[in-house]
């Protein structure tokens, strides 16, 4: 992994130096609409588990009532997705061909829930240190200090000054100060200076992350436009599939450009949110508070059906966190997902980790095939810019280490649901991904490893399952068509 590995040597735990990449141009953030086809799912299981409440925050809303989220509906007999949860996308607004695509959010299809209000892009940001992330909000004059030390939460700073492009300021929560200092234009550097009552200052020093990053090359990063326009086209094909599409060059090939339609679109996540659950595990491994050897009791009282393997072995039994993993991934387990939820402490700690990221159409607010918490409208979110905001971040080591990144992008390399990406392309193509399927939600999402074109991707759409798998399939092959052709997609359509 070309990038990641020149920007991270070393483990995020120990100072590392970070390339200072000034880009003044902001990258153009294109919307990009998806496909169908067909989809299994999983539909609604029993309720599972006590549920915990979300705190408030720009990748979560407070859960409602007290059951536990989660989504994979039920699952039929084949390998099939993750369980009910609808929550019809809503997007940008369809890119043109080339150029950027306006935003708009659409609340009026079915199965489709409003994208929250955003800021701009440049207006929030998040710094990358090691073993933490420092989100600031420019607008709200927000920040959140997440670390493995602790987590202020969200905290205000009436005080904020944002000047000349950059938000610095002061607070203190708990006795401890955190100094900040954060351009708000990704791939810069800034600072924080943590210090305490009886602790020497600490000074931390790291990349911005904004979502979009900007192009580490404009002029290479315009190639990638055209392909905004084959999208929008397979998009607008989908008539009862609203559908998105981010896709981010991680190769440089483009220039680390990313292209999206529809990319604020916020269908219900299915199982995609399962890569959340994975990363704070592994946050968590990365900061030495567990191990991936450590075992979990699982009981028969967690067992739930739909999509997973752990269901059909006996239980009580302990089982490693590094087979829950796995298996969270590789057979998109609800059984796995469930208990990590519950080992992690609920739905808080993951939303914790979406907030930090600044991903704000994303949210876990229950488990996997509760039917109860569905009916009652707690469900869980995404959209294609947070998928790859964070498929982003984790490539390039800005929220796992080197080592935590290469497992997850292994297990991704091992699922086994493979009708929707992997079908598209031709056998053999390298790929690393993560389905979601509900009834209404149909979505692949992950990493093109083509070497030398190595892309992240998310295709999302709502509506039927069937025509949205098929979506989903033109989608994947149409940035496959372009990646691979022999002029780099640089021919105007």
């Amino acid at each position: 992994m070309r990038k990641s590995d020149k920007k991270r040597s070393s483990s995020l735990f120990a100072p590392h130096p970070h390339v200072l990449l000034r880009w003044l141009a902001a990258a153009v953030a294109l919307a990009v609409v998806a496909t169908t086809g067909p989809a299994t799912a999983d539909g609604p299981g029993p309720a599972a588990g006590p549920d915990h409440q979300t705190t408030p925050g720009y990748g979560a809303e407070p859960a409602a009532g007290d059951g536990p989220a989660g989504n994979d509906g039920p699952a039929d007999d084949g390998p099939v997705n993750d369980g009910p949860v609808d929550d019809g996308p809503t997007d940008d607004g369809p890119a043109d061909g080339d150029g950027p695509a306006d935003a708009g959010g659409r609340s009026d299809e079915p199965g489709v829930e409003p994208a929250p209000e955003r800021a701009p892009t440049s207006e929030v940001s998040w710094l990358s240190f090691p073993g933490g992330a420092f989100a600031v909000d420019s607008l709200g004059h927000t920040v959140r200090y997440r670390a493995c030390d602790g987590d202020t939460g969200r905290v205000a700073d009436p005080d904020m000054l944002v000047a000349a492009g950059v938000a610095s300021g002061e607070v203190t929560v708990e006795g401890r100060s955190f100094r900040y200092r954060v351009p708000l234009v990704g791939r810069s550097d800034g600072t924080l200076v943590v210090s305490g009552p009886r602790a020497q200052p600490v000074r931390l020093t790291g990349v911005v992350v904004t979502s979009p990053q900007p192009p580490t090359d404009p002029v290479e990063g315009a190639r990638l436009f055209p392909l905004s326009g084959q999208l929008a086209r397979v998009v607008a094909d989908a008539s009862l599939n609203p559908s998105g599409a981010t896709v981010r060059d991680l190769s440089g090939r483009y220039g680390d450009q990313q292209i999206s339609v529809n990319g604020a679109l916020r269908p219900k996540a299915a199982s995609v949110i399962k890569l959340w659950i994975l990363v704070e595990l592994l946050r968590r491994v990365d900061c030495g508070q567990v191990s991936l050897d450590d075992g979990v009791l699982v009981t028969p009282a967690d067992v739930v059906g739909g999509t997973g393997q752990l269901q059909f072995e006996t239980f009580p039994q302990v089982v490693t966190l590094y087979r829950l993993a796995r298996y969270l991934i590789r057979f998109s387990d609800n059984v796995a997902a469930n208990v990590l939820i519950t080992y992690l402490g609920g739905f808080t700690p993951v939303n914790a980790l979406i907030d930090s990221m600044n991903q704000r159409s994303t949210i876990l607010a229950r488990r996997m095939l509760d039917s109860a918490a569905a009916q009652r409208g707690e469900e869980n979110y995404t959209s294609p810019d947070d998928v790859v905001s964070l498929l982003g971040a984790v490539w390039d080591g800005e929220i796992l280490t080197p080592t935590s990144r290469d497992l997850m992008i292994g297990f991704m390399r091992e699922q086994t649901l493979n009708t929707k990406i992997p079908a598209a392309l031709p056998p053999g193509v390298p790929v690393a991904h993560k389905t979601g399927d509900l009834p209404d939600a149909s979505h692949d999402v992950g990493y093109y490893l083509i070497p030398g074109t190595e892309t992240a991707v998310a295709f999302l759409t709502a509506g039927p399952m069937a025509t949205g798998d098929e979506t989903v399939r033109r989608m994947a092959r149409t940035v496959y068509d372009f990646l691979v052709t022999p002029t780099g997609g640089a021919v105007e359509e």
